[in-house]
């Protein structure tokens, strides 16, 4: 049996955790730090998982968000020679836990006039 692996990218997630929502709000933060991309490029690199990425954007990307590498790629296992559940093949079953205080909060709705 053959062992495939595979990644999540978090680099959206990881933007709306900051606040940032459009792709074009990334492009002038790279550039201050060296990484000149595309409009096209940054989009690519936001809304797909990338299969080659520098070392110098990886790191540009770090330190705009204030986060590690280990932040934006969660790799996974995923065994091929059977089908069954994701429990099963082991895909999406994640190599490393993801950062719990990226996730997003419950809103709590208080009626002042019950109190």
């Amino acid at each position: 049996m053959t062992r495939r692996l595979g990644y999540h990218w978090h680099l959206r997630r990881i933007m709306a955790a900051h606040d940032m929502w459009k792709t074009t709000d990334l492009a002038p933060l790279l550039r201050e730090r060296g990484v000149n991309l595309s409009a096209a490029q940054v989009y690519r690199l936001v809304a797909d998982k990338p299969e080659r990425l520098s070392l110098h954007t990886l790191t540009a990307l770090c330190d705009i968000f204030g986060c590690t590498p280990a932040d934006l790629v969660e790799p996974y296992v995923e065994s091929a020679g059977r089908k069954g559940t994701a429990e099963q093949t082991g895909h999406g079953a994640p190599v490393t836990e993801l950062h719990t205080s990226l996730r997003p909060t419950r809103a709590r709705i208080v009626d002042p006039e019950r109190d």
